[in-house]
């Protein structure tokens, strides 16, 4: 898809690619969502945000066309995992369509409410959903926080200009 410009302003015309072209000037933080269901499902997310401290609420958008919008439909819980910069390959796999996301070399456990909980991430939680809201081809995702562990270490993973990223020193 191409983006054409407006000859007067200069400016790209309201698409896709323009949203795109501007969020790509955007560094974020890199999450991976998982879902217990027959098979656990699970995918890449650079949407995560905190959105209230009483209660404990957090959002994330995914697509409703993605391989696992199917099980986070209708799962009661979902796993949040605040990935290190030493964990590109684990983002890359969980971004990748096709991939085997909880086969060797991942290493997970079942964690409380039956969620799948990554090994290794500098973070996670547990959240019940509340809500599921329509948003275009995707839906927000409304978690409360229902458990969690802070107590990983290392730096966090970025996402920018469309690549994994370190923080710089």
């Amino acid at each position: 898809m191409t983006a054409s410009t407006d000859l007067a302003s200069g400016r790209l015309a309201t698409t896709p690619e323009l949203l795109r072209s501007v969020f790509r000037q955007h560094a974020a933080g890199v999450a991976v969502i998982t879902a217990a269901g027959e098979r656990p499902v699970g995918f890449t997310a650079t949407s995560l945000n905190s959105v209230a401290a009483e209660p404990p609420l957090i959002s994330f958008g995914v697509g409703t066309g993605s391989s696992s919008w199917p099980v986070v439909a209708e799962a009661e819980h979902i796993g949040v995992h605040i990935l290190g910069e030493h964990q590109q390959e684990l983002a890359a796999t969980f971004a990748r369509s096709g991939a085997d996301r909880f086969g060797p070399p991942t290493g997970w456990s079942t964690g409380p409410e039956g969620v799948p909980v990554l090994d290794g991430v500098l973070a996670w939680l547990v959240c019940r959903v509340v809500a599921r809201i329509p948003a275009g081809d995707h839906r927000i995702v409304l978690g409360q926080v229902v458990a969690g562990d802070p107590a990983g270490t290392g730096r966090p993973l970025l996402y920018h200009q469309g690549r994994f990223n370190a923080l710089r020193d």
